[in-house]
């Protein structure tokens, strides 16, 4: 296994970001799979989401978000829950 350390910006991760319950949830211009198969539903309950943004809106970082590579697109085994609030939030 490879990892390596992409910077993403905010505006290139919620391009085209879709939380549809048929064709499932969607960002990173339909590149970005946020809930694959194996990823549990979006859990958060009403401050967690905020305390994401607060902390983005501050210039905190956020901890390290997993993506992994499957054919031309990405999954999310890791950071569901930040990527879901960010995208709803913007």
């Amino acid at each position: 296994m490879k990892i390596e350390q992409q910077s993403i910006r905010i505006r290139d991760l919620i391009k085209n970001y879709r939380d549809d319950a048929v064709e499932g949830v969607v960002g990173y211009d339909g590149k970005l799979d946020i809930c694959p198969a194996f990823q549990r539903e979006f859990v958060y309950k009403d401050k967690q989401p905020n305390a994401v943004i607060d902390s983005i809106l501050k210039g905190y970082p956020l901890n390290v978000m997993y993506w992994i590579k499957h054919k031309d697109k990405f999954e999310v085994p890791d950071g569901q829950q930040r990527t879901i609030s960010i995208c709803r939030f913007v």
